[in-house]
This record gives structure tokens, sequence and C-alpha cells, in this order.
């Protein structure tokens, strides 16, 4: 605490004065810093990779990556299932008494209704249910983003494409898979073909709604300016942050293929008879399940499992990947 006489003392103290601003140096006014590689990168993210802490983040969720485990070993086990078995899965047992056999340690699954090993067939019909639930979701990520991210940036489309999702959209997807089947024929391509250009719609209109959102941030807007090419802008600035809902929506489409296919192949309207599938087996066992429940039970948990866990890692993914969620 000062006291009152070294506050005079103070304020009678002379100020030095100051040169004329026009007599300093240039090197009295600024002094040149070096540059210091290591000091630079102090508190940067240098180091940081976006898929590096999107995977930090999925392995932190413990269900999930059991639940991946479980469909990863699905998936695999479909594979080699069909040759660990002691049948093909079109092989016919000749001996009625075959039939209708329940599990055993000849027949794991038990028998059908024509003396097959249930088996290999099921695994079989998994195997088939996934690559098409695969190239469908896949096919549908493709072709849904590449429109969304033209239906949403380039503003002349919108009335075209949103015209085309309303028509296509508003006529159940049953009545075109059925006429699809009629009048063209039903194959694991006309199926997978048919159902991509369905299914396209609903990724292209989440990528649509965020490309609106985005496209006149102020950093786009500064590339327009300075001639980036409109693709360069999609491709970077923009498509980053829609990783979060192509996973999601990859996520609902390949348990979403899986349910369609086996609700089409149930109808009758799916693959044909000669290409085995999880709903072409629930199809037929249907006529039968009410006296041979083993039929109905392994493909039904089959579709239930697969459907299930997918889903759910896909979810977590998604959440994982959001940009949002990360520096």
């Amino acid at each position: 605490m000062l006291s009152n006489h070294d506050l005079h003392a103070t304020a009678l103290t002379p100020v030095p004065q100051l040169k004329n601003l026009t007599e300093l140096k240039e090197e009295d006014l600024f002094s040149k810093v070096s540059y210091n590689p290591e000091a630079g990168e102090i508190g940067g993210y240098s180091g940081y990779s976006y898929w590096k802490s999107v995977w930090t983040t999925f392995l932190h969720n413990k269900l999930a990556v059991a639940l991946l485990i479980v469909f990863l070993a699905v998936f695999v086990f479909t594979f080699i299932a069909g040759p660990i078995g002691k049948y093909q899965y079109d092989e016919l047992i000749p001996d009625n008494s075959k039939i209708f056999l329940p599990s055993s340690s000849e027949y794991w699954f038990g028998t059908d209704n024509l003396g097959r090993d249930y088996w290999t067939q099921v695994w079989y019909a998994a195997q088939t249910s996934i690559k098409l639930a695969l190239t469908v979701g896949l096919g549908e990520i493709v072709l849904g983003v590449i429109i969304g991210l033209i239906w949403g940036y380039v503003r002349s489309t919108d009335r075209f494409f949103t015209e085309l999702y309303n028509i296509i959209d508003n006529i159940p997807t049953i009545i075109y898979m059925t006429l699809i089947a009629l009048l063209i024929g039903r194959s694991f391509w006309i199926m997978a073909i048919s159902l991509i250009l369905l299914d396209w719609l609903y990724t292209a209109r989440n990528v649509r709604n965020l490309v609106m959102v985005y496209r006149d941030r102020e950093y786009n807007l500064a590339s327009r300016c300075l001639g980036t090419k409109v693709s360069r802008i999609l491709y970077r600035n923009i498509l980053p942050y829609l990783v979060s809902v192509i996973i999601l929506r990859l996520a609902l489409s390949i348990p979403g293929t899986i349910a369609w296919e086996s609700t089409l192949s149930y109808l009758g309207l799916g693959l044909d008879m000669s290409t085995p599938s999880l709903g072409i087996l629930l199809r037929n066992a249907r006529a039968y399940f009410i006296d041979y429940p083993h039929l109905l039970i392994y493909p039904a948990a089959i579709v239930s499992l697969i459907t299930i866990t997918f889903y759910l890692v896909g979810n977590a993914f998604a959440d994982a990947s959001d940009p949002r969620n990360h520096v």
C-alpha cells in the first residue's frame, strides 16, 4: 500500500520524452521473428485423422463392436458352411424316409419336404440374400448420392427431380415389383437393378436437403468466386458433411433389402425357385411350419440376426462418423 508521500513522489518523477516518430528507424519499430516448426505445431491438429477418430469413437461402443463381430461371423460363415456340410444344397436324398427329419448329427438342421439337407440350404440362401443386399445397398448409395448432389446444388434441376421423386414415391413399391416380375422375369440381377432404381429416392432426398444447407456457406461462396469447379466443391467441401447420412442410409438399406427379398419371394414375386434365398425358404415353409417348425425357425432366425445386427452397427457407425462429433 503506497503512502501519500510515495504517491506525491511518484507524481513528481519526470517522464522520459519519446523520440520523434520520424527519427525512429525500422529496426526500432519492428523485429523479425524466426520460424520454429516445433513451436508452430503446438496446439495444432497436425496429427489428427478423421477416420482414425471415427474408429476410435466407434470402438468405444462395446455393444456395437460385439454386434459387428457377430455380423462378420455370420457373413463369413455363409461361405464356409456349405463346404463343411455333408450334402449339396440341391442334392436330393432318394429315400422317402429322409423327408422332414429333425435336427440330428447327420442332418444338422434336419431335412425339408424333398429330403434335402436343410443346413446347406439355409446357409446358401443366406449367402444369396446378403449378396443381394450388399449389391442393392451400394448401388442405391452411389446413385442416390450422385443424384442428390446434383439435385441440391444445381437449382435448375430441382423441379425435375422433385416431380420424378413424387411420381415414383406415390406408387407403392409392391406394384412396381409385381409388374417387373410378370413382364420382365425373376432373377438375381433383375431384382437387384429394380430395387436400386426404386430405392435411390430416399438417399437422394436426404442428400439434397443437406446440400441445400451447405451450398451457400461462406467458404463455398468464396470457392465459387475463385472459380473452383462445381465437382470439386461438391467433393471437397460438401460431401464430407454427408458421410454420417450416407452410412445411415446404407445401414437402413441392407436390412430393408433382405426384408424386401423375403417378402417378395414369400409372395412369389422375388427370385426364381432355382436360386435359393431366405425368402424362398420362408415361402416353402409356410405350408409345413405347424408340423415341422424347424423349416421356419432356422431361416427366420438368420434373417432376424442379419437385419438387427447390421442395423444397430450401422447406426453406431453413423453416429461415430458425424463430423459434428469431431474437431
